[in-house]
């Protein structure tokens, strides 16, 4: 499996009939700042650099984000923070994502989500996210050099953790989902950080200090790694 056979079974899937409602009538409807935008509609891939060292997983899509532009945290606010910190910590070239032809490039990362849909509510079920599940791990199979994963909220973790659990990893101590937690999950380090959700960020509950704390564990894991 490489990531390009991966990319093309992801955005062709019609498995969840609520999350292809979903996605689908919000691509009809549009929201009214977008309404001249052709919306990608379809289930979202991972993207990115395939000899990344560094794999960033998400929840899922947002309607109006990746659901929209057809690349993940792209086109929305939680996005702009994503990248912001990115290009920061030296992963992406410039600080800003807003549609696929607009020059970003990762370097050294490669960034993706647990469900591949955007979800009613941002809120998939369990039966959803176990349908997504196998392409994360085929994402992760393909990234021959990985050696982290920085999950954003506590989906992204527990996703992590079910998926390198099917690979035949499993953690050497059971870690809690908290700001800045890491857990060694065979040859892999998983750092957890909260999710740059408007929720978040609004609230103080993430800032960009702090965001900047974690891509700097992984960093340091990564160097610790070679």
């Amino acid at each position: 499996m490489s990531l390009e056979s991966c990319r093309r079974k992801i955005i062709t899937c019609r498995v969840c009939d609520r999350l292809v409602a979903w996605r689908e009538e919000s691509a009809r409807t549009k929201r009214a700042a977008y309404s001249d935008d052709e919306y990608w509609g379809r289930p979202v891939p991972g993207w990115g650099d395939p000899d990344a060292r560094l794999l960033i997983v998400g929840l899922a899509p947002a309607a109006h984000g990746a659901n929209r532009t057809g690349r993940m945290f792209t086109g929305d606010r939680s996005g702009d923070w994503l990248y912001r910190a990115m290009h920061r910590a030296g992963f992406a070239n410039r600080p800003e994502s807003r549609g696929r032809d607009d020059g970003l490039e990762l370097q050294d990362a490669f960034v993706t989500a647990v469900v591949r849909c955007a979800p009613p509510g941002n809120k998939p079920s369990t039966t959803e996210r176990d349908n997504c599940l196998p392409f994360l791990i085929e994402e992760i199979n393909c990234l021959s050099r990985l050696r982290v994963i920085l999950a954003l909220g506590s989906f992204a973790w527990d996703g992590v953790h079910r998926a390198l659990a099917q690979l035949g990893h499993a953690p050497t101590s059971r870690i809690r989902f908290a700001h800045g937690a890491a857990s060694h999950i065979g040859s892999y380090t998983v750092i957890a950080s909260y999710h740059p959700s408007q929720q978040n960020t609004f609230t103080g509950r993430l800032t960009e200090t702090m965001f900047d704390s974690v891509f700097r564990l992984a960093q340091t894991a990564i160097a610790q790694s070679m």
